[in-house]
C-alpha cells in the first residue's frame, strides 16, 4: 500500500508539514453528498483530511448522473454514501471513511454528535431541515460552511463567500434568513458558498416513473424541480473545500509561530 506521504508529496510542498499534520487530526462532517457534498468531500480527502463522515439517506438515481461525482450508469440504484466512500478510499485507503446512510432533522439531530466534530458541512437542500442544522450547528465548538442553493445557476464568475447575513441575490439564503430569525437567529454566524445568478427552466419537469423508482427517487421529494449544471454544484463544493483547507492552513501556521 502507498503512504500518505507519497500521496501528499505536492500538498506538503505548497502547504508545509505541518498543514499536513493538523489536517489528519481534524474530524469533519458532511450532510448531503449530491452535487455539492459529493464533490466537497473529495476535495477534502486529497487536502489531507484523514476523518470524514458522510450522512445522506438517498439512493443513486439517473437524474444524479449530469452533476454528483459517484453518479453513474453502473451505480443507479446504489446508496451514494457507500458508492462515495469506497472511491474516497481508493483515493487515500489511509483515510477513515464513515458512511451513514441517514436524514438529519429535528429527531435525529443528536445522533450525530455534532460536537465531536471540527468542521460542519451543510451540503443539503430540504429547507426545514437546513434550517435547524444551521441553528444546531451554530451552537457547536466546531465552524460550521454551509452551501446555499447551486441550481438555475451557469456563471462560475459569480460564485461568492460571504458571511450567512450578508449573503445577497440568492432566494434559498433569503429563505433561510426569514425562518431563522423568527427562530431567534443564530448562536454564531458562519461562511456560505452562493451565488447571485438566477435563471429560469427552459425544459420540461422529468415524469416519475413508479416501476423504476431508481430513476427521480430523489426529485419526487422536492418541493420543486431545478435544472442544474455539471460544473456549478461541483465549484460550490469545491469551494467549501477551500474554506476548511484554509482554516486548516491558519491554525497549522499558529503552530509554527508557536
Amino acid at each position: 500500500m502507498i503512504s500518505e506521504k507519497e500521496i501528499f508529496q505536492r500538498t506538503e510542498l505548497l502547504m508545509g508539514d505541518e498543514y499536513l499534520k493538523v489536517a489528519a487530526m481534524k474530524r469533519v462532517i458532511i450532510f448531503g453528498v449530491g452535487g455539492v457534498g459529493s464533490w466537497c468531500a473529495e476535495m477534502l480527502i486529497r487536502s489531507g483530511i484523514k476523518y470524514l463522515t458522510l450522512v445522506d439517506s438517498d439512493k443513486v438515481a439517473v437524474t444524479n448522473i449530469n452533476r454528483q461525482l459517484m453518479a453513474t450508469a453502473k451505480t443507479i440504484g446504489q446508496i451514494k454514501v457507500e458508492v462515495l466512500k469506497e472511491r474516497l478510499l481508493e483515493i487515500n485507503p489511509h483515510a477513515e471513511v464513515v458512511a451513514l446512510e441517514a436524514v438529519y432533522s429535528p429527531d435525529t439531530a443528536e445522533s450525530f454528535q455534532l460536537e465531536t466534530y471540527d468542521f460542519i458541512i451543510d451540503a443539503i437542500d430540504s429547507l426545514s431541515n437546513k434550517v435547524h442544522l444551521i441553528q444546531f450547528a451554530s451552537q457547536m465548538p466546531g465552524k460550521l460552511f454551509s452551501s446555499m442553493g447551486a441550481a438555475l445557476k451557469i456563471d462560475p464568475s459569480r460564485i461568492k463567500v460571504d458571511e450567512f447575513w450578508k449573503v445577497k441575490g440568492c432566494p434559498l439564503g433569503a429563505a433561510l434568513r426569514t425562518r431563522i430569525k423568527k427562530l431567534g437567529g443564530v448562536e454564531k454566524t458562519f461562511l456560505c458558498v452562493y451565488s447571485d445568478e438566477v435563471r429560469e427552466n427552459k425544459g420540461e419537469k422529468p415524469l416519475f416513473d413508479q416501476n423504476n423508482p431508481s430513476v427521480s427517487q430523489w426529485d419526487t421529494r422536492k418541493v420543486r424541480i431545478n435544472g442544474t449544471m455539471s460544473y456549478l454544484p461541483a465549484m460550490f463544493g469545491m469551494t467549501l473545500a477551500s474554506l476548511v483547507v484554509k482554516e486548516i492552513d491558519a491554525r497549522s501556521r499558529m503552530s509554527d509561530d508557536r
